[in-house]
């Protein structure tokens, strides 16, 4: 079996499910849904740094990846958001994420580098604009051949 075939719609999901778990913690962060911020039941103080910047970019850019609009920038400031989570508030308790409670930063920190390096699969809004922008595109104009 050609496991090819399977690849847009395998990234497709994979992409979706990703942004949604990620859009989740934004909520739960914001609004103090799905158990609040890190499980207190409360949200975030209004403009706190660093966490409530980071939850609005979960919500934002979770939103985007997972309905697959504007995939790789949004992927991109999800990555770096992960990473600098992971580099500002585990890394610095101990070397390796076991260790220092960083699975999940990085985990999204890696997930969301994948999306925006492969691109958001076949099933996103990405591919539908691409997809329109193409069938509305003129046809391109045949070269004049060269004279003598």
């Amino acid at each position: 079996m050609n496991m090819n075939q399977f690849r847009e719609s395998v990234l497709s999901l994979f992409r979706a499910v990703t942004a949604l778990m990620f859009l989740l913690h934004g909520m739960a962060s914001l609004f103090g849904v799905f158990g609040g911020s890190r499980g207190t039941g409360q949200a975030l103080e209004f403009g706190l740094w660093p966490g409530w910047w980071a939850a609005l970019i979960q919500l934002v850019c979770g939103v985007l990846v997972l309905v697959g609009l504007l995939s790789r920038p949004c992927a991109t400031l999800a990555s770096g958001s992960m990473a600098y989570a992971y580099f500002m508030s585990h890394q610095p308790e101990a070397l390796l994420p076991l260790n220092n409670g960083g699975e999940l930063a990085a985990m999204y920190c890696w997930a969301f580098l994948l999306i925006a390096v492969l691109g958001p699969g076949s099933w996103s809004l990405d591919s539908a604009v691409r997809r329109l922008r193409d069938d509305d595109a003129p046809a391109p104009a045949h070269a004049s051949p060269r004279p003598g």
